[in-house]
């Protein structure tokens, strides 16, 4: 029987943390600017940066791969977290931002696979999952976005699903039916633009209880929903969602602050 990795991870920031199980050393979306800047993400839209992340880039030691879900916004990566990728071995993101990054960035396609595999650790697969960053029809806007899902031996209840930056779709809640979870990091934030009014660009609580819902994860992990203006729906609009919600679904959240680290049972 193989015996089950510790899964840690640490909340630095927006959407970034580190993933740390069987030696790996994984970042997710690296977001290291000092706060006060204003961000362009096009179309007219932008948004300022009011926190800094919990752990400078300088503080977090060797990084074995970075988990990228795109490279065109700032508040997933931003000038101190490009600097960051040139010290990594490993990027994964989407086709076009890896074109974009150029170098040895691996592009994915959504259900596409790759593997981390390293003499004495645990080889991960690595399955691309789908992601729509807007409203429907806005893909040639927002541009293209991928999450991650993470399986590796011995994982007692599914995979690591990193949901990347999207609103609740059919694709995207198909996921738990083809992809059994275990632990989901999941993007929030409800985020809103004044200039295009109600539109939403990622995942409201309540989706995102409707999502976990259907996926019936082990332990539910929020992020990305502080440290920006252009995020809507902050901890206490989330917490209230899932206050409500049935007890499968409540009892799954586990919240880390920026800085604090969890370890799960993966």
């Amino acid at each position: 029987m193989t015996t089950a990795e510790p899964l840690r991870i640490t909340h630095i920031g927006g959407p970034t943390t580190l993933i740390e199980v069987g030696g790996w050393r994984l970042l997710t979306d690296p977001t290291f600017d000092a706060p006060g800047r204003r961000y362009a993400f096009g179309w007219g839209t932008s948004s300022r940066k009011v926190t800094g992340p919990a752990i400078p880039a300088a503080d977090l030691g060797p990084i074995d791969a970075v988990l990228l879900s795109h490279d065109h916004h700032g508040d997933n990566l931003d000038d101190t977290g490009r600097a960051l990728l040139t010290g990594v071995d490993t990027v994964l993101t989407a086709v076009s931002g890896a074109r974009r990054l150029g170098g040895d960035t691996q592009g994915l396609r959504a259900g596409q696979n790759t593997r981390l595999a390293r003499s004495g650790r645990p080889t991960i697969e690595v399955t691309a999952t789908p992601c729509r960053h807007g409203p429907p029809l806005s893909g040639p806007i927002v541009g293209d976005v991928i999450g991650f899902a993470l399986r590796w031996a011995g994982q007692q209840h599914g995979a690591l699903w990193i949901t990347g930056d999207t609103v609740l779709t059919r694709r995207v809640r198909d996921v738990a039916t083809r992809i059994p979870i275990g632990t989901v990091l999941l993007h929030l934030g409800g985020v809103r633009f004044p200039i295009t009014g109600p539109l939403r660009y990622s995942m409201t609580a309540r989706r995102a209880v409707q999502l976990c819902a259907a996926l019936r994860p082990h332990t539910a992990i929020p992020v990305h929903y502080e440290g920006w203006q252009h995020f809507q729906e902050p901890r206490d609009v989330i917490e209230r969602a899932f206050t409500a919600a049935p007890p499968s679904v409540r009892d799954s959240i586990h919240w880390l602050s920026p800085g604090e680290t969890a370890t799960v049972t993966a």
